[in-house]
């Protein structure tokens, strides 16, 4: 739900997370690739990943893919090929969010769209082209691996916001994550934790889009 009830004119700028709000993700698609390609199970691979320090800075711009494949290989004990790990990590893409293409082509007719989203160098480079007519709705997408902070840190909010360059009030911003919704609205953007494209399209009506 929204920091507070919305209504016609209370946004100026909507801000959109990418992954599962614009395009859906499945993780597990990664580890089964790469389980086939090392030769073992998924699960004793899944049961091995966590999202470390390496992932945070391989997010932030801070290592190369390379670099971070250098850790995966080292923490979930494989020893797969860079390539082999691209594809596993690009797999995770399944497509555009039911109904999310509709809802932002409306929504651009009215308000400006922008895009902020924590990701990585070899998942931007992804994505960039595979949805780069879905992604031509926002007017700058704001990435964490390019602008060195991540959400739900206060500097990544404070970024965005200055560089859109309206007030943290006037941006109404959706993410999937409850960390980064409650992160947004500490930094006084209005904030919608999206669990479906229904949840986008109720906020879009509120606003009378």
């Amino acid at each position: 739900m929204p920091s507070a009830p919305l209504s016609k004119g209370s946004a100026d700028v909507l801000l959109f997370d990418l992954g599962r709000v614009v395009l859906d993700i499945d993780f597990s698609r990664a580890i089964v690739i790469w389980a086939s390609r090392a030769g073992c199970a998924p699960t004793d691979i899944l049961s091995r990943f966590v999202r470390d320090e390496a992932y945070r800075r391989h997010e932030t711009g801070q290592i190369s893919d390379a670099d971070y494949f250098a850790t995966l290989r080292a923490s979930l004990g494989i020893a797969i090929s860079d390539d082999h790990f691209l594809e596993g990590w690009n797999a995770i893409f399944t497509g555009e969010m039911p109904g999310i293409a509709d809802h932002l082509a409306r929504a651009a007719n009215h308000l400006p769209l922008y895009a902020f989203s924590n990701t990585n160098g070899a998942h931007v480079a992804h994505f960039t082209v595979a949805y780069a007519p879905l992604l031509g709705h926002f007017r700058q997408l704001y990435l964490s691996s390019t602008i060195g902070v991540r959400k739900p840190d206060k500097a990544a909010y404070d970024h965005v916001v200055g560089a859109i360059g309206v007030p943290a009030s006037r941006i109404l911003f959706f993410d999937d994550s409850a960390e980064n919704v409650e992160g947004a609205r500490a930094c006084g953007l209005q904030a919608v934790h999206v669990s479906s494209s229904e949840d986008v399209a109720t906020a879009l009506a509120a606003l009378g889009i």
